[in-house]
């Protein structure tokens, strides 16, 4: 497997890990229902978990990268909004 693979997935799931709580607290701010917090961490990780097995596999280099950029910009403007 190609390193710039293994490094754009380390960037990804380790942003992921970060998002996934923040996702859910704002949920939880949102709706004030636990039902609707663990779906959306549910739907959070997922998503997380099938991004990273295709960048770790099929996805082009370009496309690997942003979606890594992505999440990580993300994370940033979550973590500045918050």
């Amino acid at each position: 497997m190609e390193t710039w693979r293994i490094v754009a997935a380390a960037l990804l799931v380790l942003a992921g890990l970060a998002a996934v709580p923040m996702i859910m607290a704002k949920v939880r701010d949102r709706t004030q229902s636990s039902a609707s917090v663990l779906i959306s961490g549910v739907v959070s990780l997922t998503a997380l978990a099938v991004l990273t097995l295709l960048v770790l596999t099929v996805l082009p280099p370009i496309a690997s990268w942003v979606a890594a950029v992505a999440v990580v910009a993300a994370v940033g403007v979550l973590l500045l909004t918050g």
